[in-house]
């Protein structure tokens, strides 16, 4: 069933099936007298009064670098933390190529992640500092920043490489680990201005850092956001990872943010980097990984310290991998097949099924079988990691990961990372993503209780509604009400959540409603992504197709017919002359099986648009390699509800 109002979104509440008949509101009186004594009936004449839940979504950045990290500075960022948040608030700025740049649209909130280890190192190294140059290694990067251009580029890869391989000099990590000068100087100052741009009710200025564990080139980064303030955050230094004050195993960042708790009084969350880079090391489940072994003690701190996970970003989609789920049609969407990040080991099966979400999901249930927690219950968002301080995630207003590929005619040319392996070309990089949070209001603490709930969702930039709710008792009824969220969360519970124990002998049902990004693009499709495990162990996984745009039909098999182009590659246009403004459905699992552990998370799909590199080949006039991806369809992923048997 599809629906045209919008008003699910915008207004979110409504009435009661009480008050609400068909779009009318019956009107309920209130006496005079009782209103004299401030006395009110339970179900009072507005709709919109005593509301109790999230109404509209806020869009916000969980990773993103300002030239005070290691390697953004390196590559020529001269942009520091107040650049970077009036950016995210609206403000147009000049980029550090010096080129004007401005969001299309406000963000609602931010959390700056600048990296942690050598903190307050890249400021230095740019203005030369006596204490870089005195030793070989950087001297010998600075000429190479100081000359620009391509030596620039091999001097912050080889600082870069020097750093994963934990082979820095030992008197630079020594002057810019915790303890020193200028390391606390930088955190003070990145508090600091977080302070400064923080505006309850208009924007929400999270302090937050990236841990930067890359043991081997894998990249098991974490970024870490607290709920809290200056006068919290200054208590603490932020863990660093570079021996010997650091430690690349995950379970030493879980000892600082259990001690920044009992220390401050305070609150903290981390969430994993997108997992492309990890070498399959990022979603450990037998045996041994880096640093530790899978046992009670680490799915228990896993499941307590990281209830959201990074699963679009700039370095690749991270949702599905077609060799993982051959059976979907739309898994193999930015896919990035390389091992780490320097290009130093090459993808098996074995090392993709722990770098994506949905095996990673999949996963999960097997370990909380075994355990009986499960380490991979994560909220889904998505993120830039954009290192040039803008947190540009539209097609059009791609910015890149560093400055040294801002937007330029030669752009394209410049490879991500190159090795004796190969490369990364730089028509792979990603215009992606963003987070959205369902919060009651724009504060640090209504949006960090959301992510601990996981009521949050992730697209690759479009700012597309969704709403899903998962109960026992929906119907098609609960879909003609201008106030679906108010009945998705009297009847069942949001994404996010856990059903609640199950009620009769019928399956799981799940009210499901997309609203398209009100100057984007139109709407395909939306799906239903299941993962469960059969009695054996088995993991499995289906995807369903649940509403869609126009007049067609599956075929035989089951396979909805694609729904068209209108993209001009000549003019990097396209219309919404096809596709649906929104989506709504009810959806009842035709296979459930309730002895069996499940998790159902919804994929909504816009129609065919250009990817940033048409924007490119339009503006400078260049000619585009015949392997760059052109068209794309654009996506939100929402986090999961979860199903478990009672036993």
């Amino acid at each position: 069933m599809k629906i045209r109002s919008r008003s699910w979104l915008l207004g979110g509440v409504c009435a009661t099936a009480a008050l609400l008949i068909c779009g009318t509101a019956i009107a309920q009186v209130v006496p005079t007298e009782d209103a004299a004594k401030g006395t009110f009936p339970e179900r009072p004449f507005s709709p919109y009064a005593n509301r109790s839940f999230p109404s509209r979504p806020l869009w916000g950045e969980t990773h993103l670098h300002t030239g005070l990290s290691l390697d953004a500075g390196a590559f020529g960022n001269i942009l520091g933390p107040d650049d970077a948040w009036r950016f995210a608030k609206g403000e147009q700025i000049v980029s550090s190529s010096g080129q004007p740049v401005k969001l299309s649209r406000p963000l609602d909130w931010m959390v700056l992640t600048d990296h942690t280890d050598l903190m307050g190192f890249a400021p230095d190294l740019q203005a030369g500092k006596p204490e870089i140059l005195a030793d070989p290694k950087g001297r010998e990067w600075y000429e190479g920043y100081s000359q620009g251009g391509e030596a620039a580029g091999k001097s912050a890869f080889d600082l870069i490489t020097n750093f994963s391989q934990m082979t820095l000099p030992e008197a630079i990590v020594k002057a810019y680990s915790p303890g020193s000068d200028a390391f606390s100087f930088v955190w003070e100052d990145i508090v600091k201005a977080a302070e400064r741009h923080n505006d309850p009710g208009r924007f929400s200025a999270f302090i937050g850092f990236e841990w930067t564990s890359v043991p081997k080139g894998f990249n098991l980064h974490r970024n870490v956001m607290l709920r809290d303030g200056a006068m919290r955050a200054l208590q603490v230094v932020p863990p660093v990872t570079q021996p010997p004050m650091g430690d690349t195993n995950p379970l030493s960042l879980y000892q600082w943010l259990e001690e920044y708790q009992d220390k401050t009084g305070g609150r903290a969350v981390a969430f994993s980097h997108n997992g492309n880079l990890s070498n399959g090391w990022l979603f450990p489940t037998e045996g041994t990984y880096h640093g530790g072994i899978v046992d009670k003690n680490y799915v228990t701190q896993r499941a307590k310290w990281e209830p959201h996970y990074e699963i679009t970003q700039i370095k690749g989609d991270g949702e599905a991998h077609p060799s993982l789920s051959p059976d979907d049609a739309f898994a193999d969407y930015e896919t990035w097949d390389v091992g780490n990040l320097d290009l130093t080991e090459l993808k098996t099966p074995e090392m993709l099924k722990g770098e994506y979400a949905r095996e990673a999901l999949k996963q999960g249930l097997a370990l909380e079988a075994r355990f009986g927690i499960n380490p991979y219950k994560f909220g889904l968002g998505g993120a830039t990691d954009s290192h040039t301080g803008l947190t540009t995630a539209e097609e059009e207003n791609f910015f890149s990961k560093s400055v040294s590929v801002e937007p330029s005619p030669t752009r394209i040319e410049h490879p991500f990372i190159a090795s004796d392996l190969g490369k990364i070309e730089g028509h792979k990089l990603v215009a992606s993503g963003y987070t959205a949070v369902w919060a009651q209001e724009n504060t640090r603490e209504a949006i960090f209780d959301a992510f601990k709930r996981r009521e949050t969702y992730a697209t690759t930039g479009p700012r597309i509604g969704l709403r899903f709710f998962g109960g026992w008792t929906f119907t098609d009824d609960d879909l003609r009400t201008r106030s679906p969220a108010e009945t998705g969360y009297g009847k069942g519970v949001p994404m996010g959540g856990d059903l609640r124990p199950r009620e009769g002998d019928g399956a799981p049902t799940f009210l499901v409603l997309a609203l398209r990004d009100p100057i984007g693009a139109n709407l395909d499709r939306m799906q239903i992504v299941k993962g469960w495990m059969e009695a054996d162990g088995a993991l499995q996984e289906k995807v369903y197709d649940i509403a869609w745009s126009g007049e067609r039909e599956p075929d035989g098999d089951g396979n909805l017919p694609e729904v068209g182009s209108t993209v001009d590659l000549e003019t990097a246009s396209w219309t919404n002359t096809i596709g649906a403004s929104e989506l709504a459905t009810v959806w009842t699992d035709p296979d459930f099986e309730p002895g069996e552990r499940a998790f159902y998370y919804v994929r909504a799909l816009e129609i065919p648009t250009p990817r940033w590199v048409v924007y490119d080949k339009i503006r400078f006039g260049i000619d585009l390699p015949e392997e760059a991806q052109l068209i794309h369809q654009e996506r939100a992923y929402s986090s999961p509800i979860w199903y478990t048997p009672v036993e």
